[in-house]
This record gives C-alpha cells, structure tokens and sequence, in this order.
C-alpha cells in the first residue's frame, strides 16, 4: 500500500483577511496612543516626577484592564506557573517600571518630540534581537528600510536639538538624550522576551501581568504619587488617568495583540510613525512648533516604514546547465519522473504474443 509522506514548510501560513485587518487596527492604535503619551508626559511632568507619575499611570492602568482580565482569567484559570513567570517579571520590570521611569525623567528636560525621535533606536535594536534570538532572519527590505527610517529619526533630533530662535538654549540635553536611549535598550529587550509569552496567554492578560510587576517595582514612589496628587490642579490628575488608561492599558494590549500575529521586527519598525505623531500631536496641543529638519525627518521616517513592508522576491535556483530546478519532490521521485523526461523501452504485446505460439 502506497504511504503518503506530508511535506512540512518552514513558512507560516497565511493569515486570514479578518485578522490581518484587526493586526492593522492594532497597530495604528498603538502608534496613535503612544505618539500622545509622549506629548501627556510632557504636559503634566511639571506636577509629578518620574518615578510618582509611572506608579500613578500604572495603577490605573491595572484597574482599568483588570475589568476585562479579570473575568477572563475566572472562566479560563490560566495562570502562570513556576519559570513562566521569569520572562513576565522581566519584562514588567524593565518596560513598564524601568522604561517610563527613565522616559518621565527624560521629559523633564526634552521637548516631547525629542524624546519620541530618540526613543526610535529600539526598532533596529528589536529587529537585530529578533533575526538572532527569535529565528525571524534579516530581511533585506527590513534592514534597508529601518535604516532610512532611523535617518530620518536622526535628521528630527538633529533639527529639535538645534534652538529655534537665536539666543534660546538647544531643546537637547545629555541627561536626557542618555535617559531616553535608556529606555529604548529596556524596551527592546522587553519586546524579545514578550513574544514568547503571547504564544500562551492573551495579549490582555500578558499586558495586565506585566503592568502589575511594573506598579509593584514602584512602590516606593507611593508617597510622593499621594502628596503631588494632593498638590497637582485637576487637568493634571486627568492627564494621569488618561495616560493609564489609553496609552498604557489601551495601546500597550493592542501591542501585545499585534505582537502576537507579526514579526517583532517588522513590527517595531512601524513605531516609526511614533516621533512624527508625536510632533503633530506637540505642535496642535502644546504649541512645539517642529523645525524644517523635524519636517523632513518625518518624511523619510514614512517612506523608511513604507519599505520595511516589501517583500522579497523569493530566488529561483537554477541547476548546473543553467535551466531552473526541478521541484525536491520531482527530484526525489527520479530522472523518469519528468513530463519529458524518456520512458525504457518495454516489451510490446504483440510480438509476445507472436513469440509464445511460434514455440
């Protein structure tokens, strides 16, 4: 009896229009959100410092995804055990505590346009982490385009270090520069050791575990978050909540859910689309007016992402003679196994028959 032998691929297959729209949904939200909380921070820093304005974000944040984990994990009891949880608390510590510690502190003394070009090192950071712990290769169109990208990233900070008028002081300064660079490399190495956990749990669920391991490494701010709430107006109490809310609970979920269906690579190259947000945002609502460079930047920013998205176009192998390569499983089946390939002469019926009855 013949066996059937199932060939496997390598390539994942592809996903369903439904889904790769909900993928493309994601990601907007998340470039959006974050593209705001740059400008947030930057609107409320003068009221709360850094460590007091993570712990504040955070806790609401935890409340407000906890009504949607919450029944969630009561019905699944999907919790994790033992080591699952080392990647979890590393992640929470080092992207939701470490990470926005260092980006408030940033803000302090960085326009947040600054601060949103400079945190755009982590999309080369995460795509060479990607291609080397995660197996997801180096694409070519990837490289090319995160390096265009990342140009037009340094021709923004470039333009926003310079001052815009003659006498004012440059908007950059090194604490902040190596604050915010900081927190890139934390959350690059975050977004590597998220991936696997979002082969087991929801994207909703990884996010809310890691917000709690971030609130809890800020504990020690609690005092400070209870007297500059008490001293802060009220618009900056709602900037916080609405930094808990939208760009944490909200836009860190639908990172996750993203993260879940695309390469970390080409997806963190997408944050390139952030610092030029985040400028629109800055300029409409704080009144950062962005530098001719700020401009240009941005534009190359767009056509970097726009390249990260090609595909390259798979390599015909040819053989010795030149001629394109057989297929491995015509290969494997013989040189016979060709269309054209010459059948062996056999034996005809008829002169068979003749030689049987002649003996």
């Amino acid at each position: 009896m013949a066996s059937t032998t199932r060939v496997s691929s390598s390539v994942p297959p592809p996903l369903p229009s439904r889904t790769r729209a909900l993928g493309v949904a994601a990601m907007v939200t998340t470039v959006v959100l974050w593209a705001s909380a740059f400008v947030g921070i930057r609107a409320i820093g003068p009221h709360f410092s850094p460590g007091s304005l993570t712990l504040g974000r955070l806790a609401v944040a935890a409340v407000a995804l906890s009504l949607l984990v919450l029944p969630q994990l009561l019905k699944s009891r999907l919790l994790p055990k033992g080591r699952e949880w080392s990647p979890i608390l590393a992640y929470g510590a080092m992207w939701f505590g470490g990470y926005n510690v260092a980006l408030n502190a940033a803000e302090h003394v960085l326009d947040a346009g600054t601060s949103a070009l400079l945190i755009n090192v982590n999309p080369i950071l995460v795509a060479v982490m990607a291609g080397i712990f995660l197996k997801e290769g180096f694409p070519r169109w990837l490289i090319i385009g995160s390096l265009v990208a990342f140009a037009g990233v340094a021709l923004i900070a470039w333009g926003s270090g310079q001052p815009s008028r003659s006498g004012e002081s440059p908007t950059a300064d090194v604490a902040g520069v190596l604050l915010c660079l900081l927190a890139a490399v934390l959350a690059a190495v975050s977004v590597i050791i998220q991936k696997p956990v979002l082969r087991k749990f929801p994207a909703a669920q990884a996010t809310w575990f890691g917000i709690l391991v971030g609130a809890l490494c800020c504990l020690p701010f609690t005092g400070q978050l209870v007297a500059e709430v008490q001293a802060a107006p009220p618009g900056a109490t709602m900037g916080l909540v609405y930094l808990g809310v939208f760009p944490t609970a909200i836009a860190f979920t639908t990172w996750a859910y993203a993260l879940s269906l695309i390469d970390a690579g080409k997806l963190a190259a997408t944050t390139y689309l952030v610092p030029g947000t985040t400028i629109l945002i800055s300029w409409l609502l704080l009144g950062e007016i962005p530098t001719a460079l700020g401009m240009v930047g941005g534009l190359v920013c767009l056509v970097g992402v726009g390249l990260t998205r090609r595909r390259s176009r798979p390599r015909t192998r040819h053989d010795v003679a030149g001629q394109p390569a057989r297929p491995a499983a015509e290969q494997a089946a013989g040189p016979t196994a060709g269309p054209t390939a010459r059948q062996a002469p056999g034996p005809v019926p008829g002169r068979e028959a003749k030689r049987s009855t002649s003996r």
